[in-house]
C-alpha cells in the first residue's frame, strides 16, 4: 500500500500543472515573516484602491488564519472542498474581496492527502474565469501541497526578512522549486525592515546567491518597514491597509501592487481617525 501511494505521489509531481497568469502565490522558507499579513493587505489594495475583482485562498493548511486577521468566523473551509463540495458555496465576501478560508489543527496537514490539493488546483481554472486575480498564501515552508500552489501561479512573491534564518530558508524554497520543476518566476519582498537600506542589503545577499547557485535573475518585489500599526491592528482584527491608509507600511505595499498591476498608484486615503489626529496637529 505504502508502495502505491508513492507511486501515485511521483505521478503528481511528474504531471504537468498548467499555470494560469491569474493565479498569484505568496510563499515563504519559514513562518513569522509576515506571509499572510502581506497577501491580506495585497489583496485588499488590489481590490479596493485598484478596483479588482480578487480571490484570496487560505492555502496555509494546518495554520490557516486569514479568516482571523478580517475578523469572519466561518463554518465551511477549504477543507470541505477538497472532501468534495462546490467553491462557490464556501467563498465569503468581506472588505471587497472574496475570501475561501482555510482549516486549522495539529492533524489537519495529515487529513489532507495530495491527491486531493492536486485536484483542487486543477479544478481551480473553473472559478478563475470570475477574477481578475486569485491570490494564494500558502503554508510556510516547502512540501507536497504548497508545491501544487506554486506550481499553477505564474508568479510567487517570496517573503523574508533581513534575519539569517529566514533568507536562508528563502533560498531553500526557491531552490527547491528551480531543482524540481524548472520554476523561476519569484518576486522578493524584503519584510519587517528598519530601512530601505537594510531591505535592499537583504535582497541583494539572497539574490547573489541565487544567481551563482541557482542562475535566476532574481526580481526585488519590494521592501516593507516595520510599522507598531502592524502590530496594533493584528491584534484587533483589523486591516492596516484600512485602518491606516497613510502609513508607510501601506504605501510601500501600494508600490508592490502598483508594479504587479502595471497601473499608477491611486491618491493616498486618510482614514477617519488619521484625518483627525492630523487636524489635531495643525492647530
Amino acid at each position: 500500500m505504502e508502495e502505491q501511494a508513492k507511486g501515485l505521489l511521483k505521478l503528481i509531481n511528474e504531471k504537468k500543472i498548467d499555470r494560469n497568469t491569474k493565479f498569484l502565490a505568496v510563499a515563504s522558507g519559514k513562518g513569522g515573516v509576515g506571509k499572510t499579513n502581506f497577501a491580506v493587505n495585497f489583496s485588499y489594495l488590489m481590490a479596493n484602491d485598484f478596483g479588482k475583482k480578487v480571490l484570496l485562498i487560505d492555502a496555509d493548511i494546518g495554520m490557516a488564519n486569514v479568516h482571523i486577521l478580517v475578523n469572519v468566523n466561518t463554518k465551511k473551509t477549504l477543507k470541505n472542498i477538497l472532501s468534495g463540495e462546490k467553491i462557490e458555496d464556501i467563498i465569503f465576501s468581506t472588505r471587497g474581496i472574496d475570501i475561501l478560508p482555510g482549516f486549522s489543527g495539529i492533524d489537519a496537514i495529515n487529513e489532507v492527502d495530495d491527491t486531493a490539493v492536486f485536484r483542487f488546483v486543477q479544478n481551480l481554472n473553473d472559478v478563475s474565469e470570475k477574477y481578475d486575480y486569485i491570490i494564494i498564501d500558502t503554508a510556510a515552508g516547502i512540501d507536497n501541497k504548497v508545491i501544487s500552489f506554486i506550481r499553477a501561479s505564474s508568479k510567487t512573491y517570496v517573503i523574508t526578512t533581513p534575519e539569517p534564518t529566514a533568507i536562508m530558508d528563502a533560498y531553500a524554497l526557491i531552490k527547491s522549486m528551480k531543482k524540481l520543476y524548472d520554476y523561476s518566476d519569484f518576486k522578493v519582498v524584503v519584510n519587517m525592515v528598519k530601512s530601505e537600506e537594510e531591505g535592499l542589503e537583504t535582497f541583494n545577499r539572497l539574490k547573489s546567491s541565487v544567481d551563482k547557485f541557482l542562475g535566476i535573475n532574481l526580481q526585488l518585489g519590494g521592501v516593507l518597514g516595520h510599522t507598531k500599526n502592524i502590530q496594533k491592528t493584528v491584534k484587533k482584527k483589523q486591516i492596516i491597509s484600512e485602518v491606516y491608509p497613510s502609513d508607510k507600511f501601506v504605501l510601500q505595499l501600494k508600490k508592490i501592487a502598483s508594479e504587479e498591476l502595471g497601473e499608477p498608484p491611486p491618491p493616498v486615503k486618510e482614514s477617519f481617525w488619521e484625518k483627525v489626529v492630523n487636524f489635531l496637529k495643525k492647530e
